[in-house]
């Protein structure tokens, strides 16, 4: 009996023990809380945490904290970030190595970013990646994070109206070993998953390697992979310039980005079924210039350079429609190629590789059957390219917008096929341009009776000018003018263009074909 009675004092003793601890780690708890919310709203600039409740484990060495949430001082509403729950805990693993470092699971976050929010953050002061994230984690737990866990995260960017949001479910984030020893260069210690149903349509994932304490930056490699991608989704990133209306991006290959490297080297890469538009406006129209220059001076940079190296085992586009809408024109215009499919094997910006091939097939205008065969080498900070340009039978009067807005007439019958090779060395462009109309009929009483008299009499005198210059036993118009120059402003002869004209109306008529089959064919 006295051996239960003591018993029973020392379990009641504990029980008191630990509920007094109980009531004074609650005690402590929102007081830490309140602590830390101030610690990371004085380190983060530009954003405002609020911590709804703090829990700390002290035999587990642990704390949670319950639904915290991020909002951005400029554009608080709403939250940028809510997590319901965030686990940071000694990372038992690391310590049975030898070193103290901490473990954070952020358990089903949502993130929510409109474009409001995005604009504000791209025109702050202070850039985000300029911010002290680091310090701010330090005072959630005092270890360095060396395993970073999310499970069923939730993105969405919500851009202006009326694109529809960018999603991404059920995220899942893993990376591992973060505090390793520094590195050499191009070794990834840390292991790295991700998996994301991204969209609602494809399934996203990420597995690699990672150097998480690279300068200046981090480093990282991973296997990427994601089948039937809806581009259409991307409208909202490229809406100034350009229009994604469907299509799909399936994507498997290996990306590489660290201090000294960048690298994409691709097993497949395919577009199935898009319908792209470059959209001209007169806001745009201004940048075209500047924007050709860029893209050139980006080639310029990437071929044939040891730290960024691209390779691509194959690249299709299947099944597509691409095309230009001038709206900058008056009337406005577009010019398009349907059932495009394009195939290219072996790409490479590397020299030592070889050159890589690429063959574009589709129907210009809806009628005009388009081949397009390009060949690049590349060569250390000059772009160098052939390019086969050959569209056939295309009806011109798909093309009477352009007509009326370049030359202020339209026509009523006739077909455009053109020829060209193109050769560019050292960011020059050389080649020419053949093009040949067939079958052309500018004035119709038809189509014309309803127009101004002046503006019948204007396609009158085009059509005459056309009869004089077709060559008769072919009931064609051709001519040929040579290409040359910059290869961000090239220039032609008006001239030769006219001389070729007479030439062929009158002398000897330019045949159809690339030159080059031509003379090939002759030999």
């Amino acid at each position: 009996m006295r051996r239960r009675r003591n018993i029973l004092v020392l379990v009641a003793g504990l029980s008191i023990l630990a509920g007094t601890a109980a009531v004074a780690v609650r005690a402590i708890d929102e007081p830490l809380r309140r602590h830390i919310e101030q610690q990371l709203n004085a380190s983060l600039t530009g954003y405002r945490v609020r911590i709804g409740a703090l829990r700390l484990h002290p035999l587990g060495g642990s704390l949670d904290l319950l639904d915290s949430t991020i909002a951005q001082t400029a554009t608080p509403d709403p939250p940028v970030a809510r997590i319901p729950r965030l686990h940071a805990s000694v990372h038992w693993r690391a310590l049975l190595h030898g070193a103290l470092c901490a473990d954070f699971w952020f358990d089903r976050p949502v993130l929510d970013i409109t474009a409001r929010q995005a604009t504000a953050e791209v025109r702050g002061k202070a850039l985000l990646r300029q911010r002290s994230w680091q310090e701010a984690v330090q005072h959630i737990y005092p270890l360095k994070i060396d395993l970073f866990r999310v499970t069923d995260g939730d993105v969405t960017f919500a851009p202006a109206r009326p694109f529809a949001p960018l999603h991404l479910r059920w995220v899942n984030i893993r990376a591992d070993n973060i505090r390793n020893v520094r590195s050499r260069d191009r070794t990834y210690p840390s292991d790295v998953h991700l998996d994301a149903f991204v969209f609602d349509a494809s399934e996203l994932r990420v597995d690699g390697h990672a150097d998480f304490l690279a300068e200046p930056h981090a480093g990282a490699r991973a296997y990427v992979s994601s089948p039937r991608l809806p581009l259409w989704y991307f409208t909202p990133l490229i809406s100034r310039y350009a229009a994604v209306q469907k299509g799909t991006l399936s994507v498997a290959g290996t990306l590489e980005y660290g201090p000294r490297i960048a690298a994409i080297d691709l097993d497949d890469l395919a577009i199935d079924g898009i319908e792209g538009w470059y959209v001209r406006t007169p806001e745009n129209a201004a940048e075209e210039q500047r924007a050709t220059e860029r893209t050139v001076e980006v080639a310029r940079h990437a071929s044939n350079n040891p730290t960024v190296q691209l390779h691509a085992a194959r690249i299709r586009v299947l099944r597509s429609t691409m095309g230009v809408v001038n709206q900058a024109a008056d009337p406005p215009y577009s010019l398009f190629l349907t059932d495009a499919n394009l195939s290219v094997r072996g790409f490479t910006n590397q020299r030592a590789e070889g050159p890589s091939v690429a063959e574009l097939r589709g129907t210009f205008m809806g009628s005009g059957e388009t081949l397009v065969r390009t060949v690049f080498r590349p060569r250390t900070g000059r772009p160098d390219f052939d390019a086969d340009i050959q569209i056939e039978r295309a009806d011109l009067r798909s093309m009477n917008d352009l007509l009326r807005a370049a030359g202020g007439f339209d026509v009523a019958g006739g077909e455009l096929s053109l020829y060209s090779e193109l050769r560019v060395r050292d960011a020059a462009l050389q080649g020419y341009i053949k093009p040949i109309l067939k079958g052309l009929r500018v004035y119709s009483p038809e189509k014309d009776r309803d127009r101004p008299f002046l503006d019948q009499v204007h396609e009158w005198v085009i059509g005459g000018v056309a009869a004089v210059l077709k060559n008769r036993w072919r009931d064609e118009i051709a001519t040929r003018t040579d290409v040359s120059g910059p290869l961000t402003a090239p220039q032609t002869s008006a001239w030769q263009a006219l001389i070729g004209l007479i030439r062929n109306a009158y002398l000897k008529a330019i045949p159809p074909g690339l030159e080059k089959d031509r003379e090939q064919g002759a030999q």
